[in-house]
């Protein structure tokens, strides 16, 4: 099993603690140190105050922030958990992609999904309705403009006329594209358009809120994976597909460290065809995250043994 944990950078009330470039890159060596594969930020470049004061979140740029994971880092993976593509023009945001994959020698993990908050879209200038489709827009327009060779297509609110885009991506054709969200559309997405798929745990309640299916257990996860796999066979898909699921036991928005309980979870969702599991460490302080860190490389990381295999037709890799 493989692990990408959340920088608590989305705690931006707490000012330098977490949001300098000293505190960056503080937790980003002690997450490279302590073995974890990855480390993962979230997208919210404008949200609705009513959300954040009712329990959401601002968020650093992402890109932004991986770049100063990239230059304190040598191996760490720099996972987006999620960016919205939806947001942007796709150009923009291939650029800023392939930029920072070309300046971390190919470390980029592109987590995308479709997005949620309605105002946060408005707000951007962007269409809250077709959402999905436009994500299947934008990723098929960002990988026609990393291949570096002049791009002729037209899209919603762009037209390219044999634009050319360099660097192209250090990680050929690009970045690994994990889906995000438990519907049947994502994972229909990642089967067709990505590398992965990142599930996560959610209420009736909370499924409502960020518009996706529940996923309340592991029996949940287990048909979402069957349905998955009838999926990987209906298109004759050979590519394995990373799964990288938040844990039952360790939901993000209960951050906890229980080691045994982890691992536990570990091995049965590994046994299910889990690759990756995303992570959030209790973060009161930034003194509190580094040694929550190093404690969790010690007595999980450290205590994993074990492969995993992505569901396709390789193993992929172990711990």
């Amino acid at each position: 099993m493989q692990y990408s944990v959340a920088l608590p950078t989305d705690q931006v009330h707490l000012g330098p603690e977490f949001i300098t470039a000293r505190a960056i890159a503080e937790m980003a060596s002690a997450v490279e140190s302590a073995g974890f594969s990855a480390c993962h930020v979230t997208d919210h470049p404008f949200p609705p105050a009513d959300w954040v004061s009712g329990g959401g979140h601002h968020a650093l740029d992402p890109l932004v922030t991986l770049s100063a994971v990239a230059a304190v880092t040598s191996q760490l993976r720099l996972h987006t958990n999620v960016f919205v593509p939806a947001y942007r023009n796709p150009f923009i945001a291939a650029k800023a992609i392939s930029t920072l994959d070309a300046i971390s020698g190919g470390r980029v993990i592109l987590g995308v999904a479709a997005g949620y908050l309605a105002p946060e879209f408005a707000a951007l200038g962007a269409r809250f309705e077709g959402r999905g489709e436009a994500l299947d827009a934008a990723l098929a327009a960002m990988k026609l403009a990393w291949t570096g060779q002049p791009v002729v297509a037209d899209g919603r609110g762009w037209s390219a006329r044999g634009n050319e885009m360099l660097p192209v991506p250090a990680s050929l054709p690009h970045p690994p594209i994990w889906i995000g969200g438990n519907s049947r559309a994502a994972r229909s997405r990642a089967v067709a358009a990505g590398q992965g798929w990142a599930p996560f745990p959610a209420s009736p309640g909370l499924a409502r809120a960020v518009r996706t299916a529940q996923l309340r257990d592991v029996g949940d996860l287990r048909a979402a994976l069957a349905d998955l796999r009838a999926e990987v066979e209906r298109r004759g898909r050979t590519e394995p597909l990373e799964i990288c699921a938040v844990p039952f036991s360790h939901p993000h928005w209960r951050p906890r460290l229980d080691p045994p309980a982890l691992l536990a979870e570990a091995a049965e969702l590994g046994e299910l065809g889990v690759t990756w599991l995303s992570v959030r460490l209790p973060a009161p302080s930034l003194t509190a995250f580094l040694d929550n860190v190093a404690w969790f490389g010690t007595e999980v990381i450290g205590t994993e043994v074990t492969g995993t295999e992505a569901i396709g037709t390789e193993v992929i890799g172990t711990a």
